[in-house]
């Protein structure tokens, strides 16, 4: 057995990271992303252009900014200090926080691309039968919507669970509290222990490849909205 308990903890911080941050993208991305779909303001692609600024942004960089907002002289870090909570940086809550960030256009593109699917007429349908607009949301878009779901919380997940940079930028490398799984890989590497770096490398590996198989397989990645 190659895995010691250092590298147990952080598998399972890992997933628990990722866990809590594809519930909250999820939550925040759903309004995000129907705003995108719907809205015609100017500051359409503004917002748009925030939203996917992750993906071309290097994370060093994303993650030095964050960590200058979250800090104790940052505005983020100040509102927080006063709120009693302390700073973020260096925790499991500032790791969660970055993520978010890092991670939020996997989220909010497939269902930003889900919801645009869907159209104008099952809303309108909607509307004949005198549905509120919220009720016209939950009854109508969601279910139609649910591949655009399923694949945005998968790649959202996958992505946390990959996430290097950032995470060491804000939450530093403490075993049992900020090192994720690309951590102690890294770890094993730079002590040349290659055995332990294989085990955890080949972990992700396989697991990307399985969510990437997943998406193939069941169409979600170009299914069209509302088709089984």
């Amino acid at each position: 057995m190659f895995l010691n308990d250092s590298d147990l903890q952080a598998i399972w911080l890992t997933i628990r990271l990722a866990g809590i941050v594809t519930l909250i993208l999820l939550l925040l991305g759903t309004p995000i992303a129907w705003w995108l779909a719907r809205s015609r303001s100017r500051l359409k692609n503004v917002v748009g252009a925030i939203v996917t600024l992750p993906l071309v942004l290097p994370p060093a960089v994303l993650g030095f900014y964050l960590l200058v907002l979250l800090g104790p002289q940052g505005p983020l870090g100040q509102l927080t200090q006063a709120l009693g909570l302390g700073l973020l940086p260096f925790t499991f809550a500032g790791l969660v926080v970055a993520s978010v960030v890092y991670s939020m256009p996997f989220v909010v593109q497939p269902l930003q691309q889900a919801f645009v699917a869907i159209g104008n007429q099952p809303l309108e349908a909607a509307a004949t039968l005198r549905a509120s607009p919220l009720d016209a949301f939950f009854s109508v878009v969601l279910p139609l919507a649910r591949p655009g779901f399923i694949t945005a919380a998968v790649l959202g997940f996958a992505h946390t669970v990959g996430e290097f940079g950032v995470v060491l930028m804000i939450g530093g490398n403490i075993p049992g509290k900020t090192q994720v799984l690309s951590m102690a890989i890294y770890n094993h590497v730079e002590a040349l222990e290659y055995a332990n770096a294989h085990w955890l490398a080949a972990g992700m590996l396989c697991f990307s490849f399985l969510v990437l198989l997943l998406l193939y397989s069941r169409g979600w990645n170009h299914r069209p909205v509302g088709k089984p």
